[in-house]
């Protein structure tokens, strides 16, 4: 079961369409992105990490949450988000499953001031990936297999050249994805065909 699971998100996630689409994946639009800016190179992916409620996971706080939808009764923590208007343009779940929000030509609002390489305004020149998780769990098989195929698929679509962070360009301000996030892993992922 696991090895056709990993072969399930390896098959669906090889073709982004025209408008930035992961083909195969379930879309669900959040209203918070924009255009990017004229002439602006995709050239960053940046790893968040994100649960709602704090270390729990399977709900729909996220999705609640990218779609400005949350209910700020529902759980105490919400009501510190009533006013946030976020999103990410991949949302990765426990079990592999990836969802989208923002459609990559889009520009998503993920990083918040932010900063890579001297250039400001990561939003303009990124795409996210959230993974549900925090910095204090390990992260699925399932969901670093969908994340090696998806940074695959937009490796061949963009001029991505980095792979960071939101602690490497927000540092201070964010700790995500977190010390329990396996960069060797995930990098040694990318070098299998």
């Amino acid at each position: 079961m696991k090895q056709h699971g990993l072969r399930h998100v390896k098959a669906r996630s090889t073709q982004i369409d025209e408008a930035g689409c992961l083909r195969g994946v379930r879309f669900i639009p959040s209203p918070n992105c924009d255009e990017r800016p004229a002439g602006c190179a995709i050239n960053l992916l940046v790893i968040h990490n994100i649960s709602l409620p704090p270390d729990e996971f399977g709900g729909d706080g996220v999705i609640e949450l990218f779609t400005n939808r949350i209910d700020p009764e529902a759980h105490p923590y919400y009501q510190t988000l009533s006013d946030l208007m976020v999103s990410a343009h991949f949302f990765i779940r426990r079990d592999g499953e990836i969802i989208q929000f923002v459609p990559c030509e889009k520009r998503a609002w993920h990083a918040g001031v932010s900063c890579w390489q001297g250039k400001t305004r990561c939003n303009d020149f990124s795409i996210g990936i959230e993974l549900e998780g925090s910095d204090s769990m390990p992260f699925t098989d399932f969901q670093y297999a969908a994340l090696a195929a998806l940074t695959q698929a937009l490796q061949k679509t963009y001029p991505i050249t980095d792979i960071a962070g939101h602690s490497d360009i927000a540092p201070g301000r964010k700790t995500d994805p977190g010390p329990c996030f396996d960069w060797d892993r995930y990098r040694a992922a990318l070098l299998v065909p």
